[in-house]
C-alpha cells in the first residue's frame, strides 16, 4: 500500500505560481512512477505531469510543457509540481498518483494509489 497526501493548492491570479507537494508513504519502494494529474467540474481527469523513478524521465501533457515542472525529493518519499504562468484554464482539482505495474505516463488506469486531492483556482 501506499498512502499519498497532496499540499500546496490555492488561489492564485493569473501569471501567479503555486507549489504542490505530496508525500508518499507506505511501501513507497514499490512505485515505479508518480504523477499529477488534474480533473476540472465535468471534465475527465487528465494527466498533468508524469515522473519515472528509475529512469527519471519526465512527461507533460502539452497544456503545461515550459511552465509546469515535476521533480522529486532525494529521499523519493515527496514529489512537487512547480506550476508558473498558471491559466485561469489551470483550475481543477490536482492528484497525485503512484504507479506500480507499469504503464502509459497519461493513463490514470495505469495508477493505483491516489490522493485525495488539492484545490488550485486561478483567477483573472
Amino acid at each position: 500500500q501506499v498512502h499519498l497526501v497532496e499540499s500546496g493548492g490555492g488561489s492564485v491570479q493569473v501569471g501567479g505560481s503555486l507549489r504542490l507537494s505530496c508525500a508518499a508513504s507506505g511501501y513507497t519502494s514499490s512505485t515505479k512512477a508518480m504523477a499529477w494529474f488534474r480533473q476540472a467540474p465535468g471534465k475527465e481527469r487528465e494527466a498533468v505531469a508524469t515522473l519515472f523513478r528509475d529512469s527519471r524521465n519526465t512527461y507533460y501533457a502539452n497544456s503545461v510543457t515550459g511552465r509546469f515542472s515535476i521533480s522529486q525529493d532525494n529521499a523519493m518519499n515527496t514529489v512537487f509540481l512547480q506550476m508558473n504562468s498558471l491559466k485561469p484554464e489551470d483550475t481543477a482539482m490536482y492528484y497525485c498518483a503512484a504507479q506500480t505495474r507499469g504503464g502509459y505516463w497519461w493513463d490514470k488506469d495505469a495508477f493505483q494509489y491516489w490522493g485525495q486531492g488539492t484545490q488550485v483556482t486561478v483567477s483573472s
